[in-house]
């Protein structure tokens, strides 16, 4: 750990484990690590190489594409003998030494590539806590010990799964505005392939749908936490990550807490010059997500076009336009308040112990910028998404998808008439449209 930076050490002291090393070519001027957890990804990851090779090559002496090769104890042979390939492949690739014609091309290319070997005997993940999440912290917290020091860049840790795809510009867009920017932390645009109009097709549209709605009904509320919380869009720099704690070792949405805790101290930028294609397949690899969702569509398990009514936003909206205010308001009367917006967000504060919590938080303030600081803490992404949830199991069941996007749309202002023909739900190609106007909002 020599020149290392004293909060880097301590970082790593603290929190990292001990058990794994990034092999690769080692190299000064390290600015930014793209770090992609994978687990039986062979295919994906030569697509996902090829692809970043193709990117401007004045990049590849500044970044180091590291892979997190992982399995657990208890993983099956099929997908040990997948990672064993990859690793394979990757080393050839790290030790610029291989007959393989497509290793001989990217060693060509000059895009440097890295490994964890989380998978080989006696590395695997340990299975309690193994997952996408864990997989994810050990390629960031080891990402730290490769960047050079005594530069004075932004130094970049990049998130992307081995299932993406990603344009020529990637690279450049990413690195370049997020520096421009002067960002700690960004995410950056995403859209799902919908390559036709089969099932498979059907199940990605739902499901971006569904995301991007919730996105454009926070932003509407004017809430804090209105962004997309998809793991292989974050950037953040070395600094925030640390200041945050580092990834977290959640098996499924280690995403949206890790940008919660960001986003607690940061704002959170955003990249639209270039786009993440994430996969739309389905996948047994976390317990919920795409892949989840995607396999539940495509099972029939439930109505999948269902949204959450509109009338929850409005709500949220009310609250924080007095909860979020500047002018101080006394717990109690901000309670009773909140009681004539509507009586379910009454019974969620007093659920929440509201009124307490916030005596006890304002004994301990001292100053107006703590206050504000306080508010967005106690109010945060997950507090956020449970009065929702609580607003849709209480007072507003969710409604047919294309209903509620048709009065939010109104709600927006956006005066765009969608012809569904009479149809609860219509062909894909009108619902694409639906989902081209929410790519447009968020």
């Amino acid at each position: 750990m020599q020149n290392l930076p004293d909060n880097v050490i301590t970082f790593l002291n603290q929190n990292a484990l001990k058990d794994y090393n990034i092999e690769w070519q080692s190299k000064k001027g390290i600015s930014n690590v793209i770090v992609i957890p994978a687990i039986a990804e062979y295919d994906n990851i030569k697509v996902l190489i090829a692809l970043l090779s193709q990117n401007d090559f004045t990049y590849f002496t500044s970044s180091l594409v590291l892979f997190v090769i992982n399995n657990s104890l208890s993983s099956n042979t099929e997908v040990t003998a997948d990672n064993l390939k990859s690793l394979n492949l990757l080393y050839s690739i790290i030790d610029s030494n291989s007959n393989d014609g497509f290793a001989a091309e990217i060693i060509r290319s000059g895009l440097q590539v890295g490994l964890i070997d989380a998978s080989s005997n006696g590395r695997e993940l340990n299975t309690k806590h193994s997952g996408v999440g864990l997989a994810r912290k050990i390629g960031m917290d080891l990402a730290l010990t490769v960047f050079d020091y005594s530069t004075e860049t932004n130094k970049l840790i990049i998130c992307l799964d081995a299932d993406c795809k990603v344009p020529p510009n990637y690279l450049t867009r990413v690195i370049t505005d997020f520096n421009k920017n002067n960002y700690s932390v960004a995410i950056i645009n995403y859209e799902h392939k919908i390559d036709g109009n089969d099932i498979n097709s059907a199940a990605i549209i739902c499901y971006e749908i569904y995301l991007r709605y919730y996105v454009v009904g926070l932003e509407y509320a004017e809430s804090l936490y209105a962004f997309d919380t998809i793991g292989s869009t974050i950037v953040c720099d070395h600094n925030a990550y640390i200041k945050a704690g580092g990834m977290n070792k959640r098996k499924a949405a280690e995403d949206f807490y890790f940008l919660e805790k960001l986003s607690k101290n940061f704002k959170i930028g955003k990249i639209n010059s270039t786009t993440v294609f994430p996969s739309n397949r389905s996948s047994w690899r976390v317990p919920f997500g795409t892949g989840q969702r995607v396999t539940r569509f495509i099972a029939n398990i439930r109505n999948e076009y269902l949204l959450l009514n509109p009338s929850v936003f409005e709500i949220l909206k009310d609250w924080l336009m007095i909860y979020n205010s500047d002018e101080f308001i006394d717990p109690q009367i901000l309670l009773n308040r909140s009681n004539e917006i509507h009586a379910e967000l009454y019974n969620f504060l007093l659920l929440n112990n509201y009124t307490a919590q916030w005596k006890k938080i304002l004994s301990n303030t001292k100053s107006d910028k703590q206050l504000q600081h306080q508010k967005k803490i106690w109010f945060d992404g997950f507090k956020t998404l449970k009065l929702i949830h609580h607003l849709r199991d209480t007072a507003f069941p969710e409604v047919n998808m294309f209903d509620a996007l048709d009065s939010f749309f109104i709600k927006l202002g956006i005066n765009i008439l969608i012809n569904r023909n009479g149809k609860a739900i219509p062909e894909i190609d009108i619902q694409k449209e639906y989902l081209y106007i929410l790519r447009n909002l968020s």
